[in-house]
Parts: C-alpha cells; structure tokens; sequence
C-alpha cells in the first residue's frame, strides 16, 4: 500500500479533490504549491505542504523525499508547456528517488490525431514522460469535469462559444478522486491508461443549460459565434479568454471523446453522479 503521497496541483480545480480523497482514505498526503500561504489556508494542519515549482527541481526533490508516490495535476494556466516541463520533471525525480507509483490527469481527447492543438502535444508528451519513467504509473484520460461549468457563466451570461456539437460524459470531479484513490490500492492499475467518463452524454450546451437552471437561473444563456468571441478576446483584461478559454473550445468544437471507459469502470468503480445530483449541491453548497 502507498502510504505518504505527494500531490502536485493540490490547490488546483481537480487536484485538491484527489488530495481530500487520498487523505479520506487514510494516505497521509503532502501538498506541492508555489503559494504555500494559500496552501495552508485551504487545507490547514493535517497536510504537510512544500512550497516549490515544477519547473524547479530542487524544489520537487525535497518534496518527493520519503514519498511513495505522486499524482501530478497540472495547471499551466495556458502555457501548455509547464505541463509538459513540470511533469517530466516530476517523473525524473520520482524515478531517481524510489517513488512506487505515478498518477496523472489527461485528457478524454488525447491522441496523436489530435497533437496539432499546443494542449495535447503538451499532454501526450507527458503521459510518455510518466510511461518511459520506470516507475509503475497510473494514467486518467478523463473527459469533461463538471466543475468547468461555473466558469462559463460571467456577468450574468451562461454563455456557448461557436458551434458545439460532440456529447461528452460529464464526470464529477469527486467521482475520479475516488478512482485516483482506488488506483493506489489496486495493483491491476499500474501500467494503465483509464478512460474515465461519466455517466450521461450531454453536449455542451445541454450541460451548461442544466447547470444554469438549477444554480444560476438569473443568468442567460447566450450563445456567442468565435468571430465574436475573437473580437472580445482583444479587449482589455480578457488575456484569460485570449490565451486559454477561446483557443480551448475551438479545439473541443473540433474533437471526441476516445477510448473505452470499461476497464477503469471495472476496475476503480463508476462514476455515477449526474449532472442533475451535481447542480443540486453546488446549489446547497453556494447557498451555504
């Protein structure tokens, strides 16, 4: 069993889930993080946090020592290339330290079809970095997260870029933290690439509709062309739009979804919360 992991974007959207999860299932987990004040305000006492960049390697030595493994959740916030240089990183050092397993996030659309988009390339490159490391690993293609949704409603607009036409299986970010945590326990997960999908297909539209409904009925859902969007994107203070919201969902207009989720199904358990189950307590959270 692994006991004492280290988990790298921790602060993050989709890491700090895994991170709640690994220490729910009694890992005691260490958290990576370049703020470390906004580490310990979000996690308090009963996580040991390193402050340290993936970028930097000392840094990640002196928090992967005496630990047994490491889940790597990287947010480059658009440069897809701190993804690619931080987990390669991490893997050298995991590798040169003794690590027993890797866990990574990727990508439900993730394949070499699709390598002509930054992200993938990035994301391909680090999926081999983590294979080629020798150190038993542990990879999740997932696909859309729910907790994307909120993000898509600004100035009480719920809005759609451009045509969207592909059905995705929206998938709790819960829901994987509890199969990242079954993969630490399970031998038959290493050496695996799981698809990891949820459990109804919804296009973009249909699950931002639904989460609008339930939690932001005041917004309007607004569908707006890329041209337009194109356009907003040069404004003062939409660098965000410009570098990374805008350049994504061209990219998502223009895939699938890849791969069969049956195998981490059977072996790590099915996701299983709705899109409907999630709405109805992001709306008791945020009322609380």
């Amino acid at each position: 069993m692994v006991e004492r992991i280290l988990v790298i974007g921790a602060t993050g959207r989709l890491g700090e889930p895994v991170a709640r999860r690994l220490a729910a299932d009694g890992h005691k987990v260490c958290v990576f993080s370049r703020n470390e004040s906004a580490a310990r305000q979000k996690f308090g006492i009963n996580f040991e946090i390193f402050r340290g960049d993936v970028l930097d390697v000392r840094s990640l030595e002196r928090a992967v020592d005496g630990c047994t493994g490491v889940h790597i959740s990287i947010d480059g916030r658009g440069d897809w290339d701190v993804e690619r240089r931080g987990t390669a990183n991490t893997a050298s050092v995991s590798a040169a330290q003794g690590v027993k397993r890797i866990t990574l996030i990727s990508g439900a659309s993730t394949c070499e079809e699709n390598a002509w988009f930054p992200m993938t390339k990035a994301k391909l490159d680090a999926e081999n970095a983590v294979r080629t490391s020798g150190v038993p690993f542990t990879i999740f293609r997932c696909t859309m997260f729910m907790e994307l949704l909120p993000t898509l409603v600004r100035d009480g607009r719920a809005i759609i870029m451009g045509k969207q036409p592909a059905p995705w299986h929206w998938v709790a970010a819960g829901d994987y933290a509890k199969m990242v945590g079954k993969a630490y326990v399970t031998e038959a997960a290493a050496g695996k690439i799981f698809h990891v999908y949820g459990p109804e297909a919804l296009t973009m539209e249909q699950a931002v509709e639904k989460y609008r409904s339930t939690c932001r009925p005041d917004a309007k859902l607004t569908r707006v062309g890329f041209g337009i969007m194109s356009v907003m994107a040069m404004l003062p203070g939409r660098t965000e739009l410009r570098r990374v919201g805008l350049p994504l969902m061209r990219y998502f207009s223009r895939v699938r979804e890849i791969g069969d989720p049956a195998e981490a199904d059977a072996l790590l358990g099915r996701p299983a919360t709705t899109l409907a189950e999630w709405c109805r307590e992001k709306k008791a959270i945020d009322k609380d």
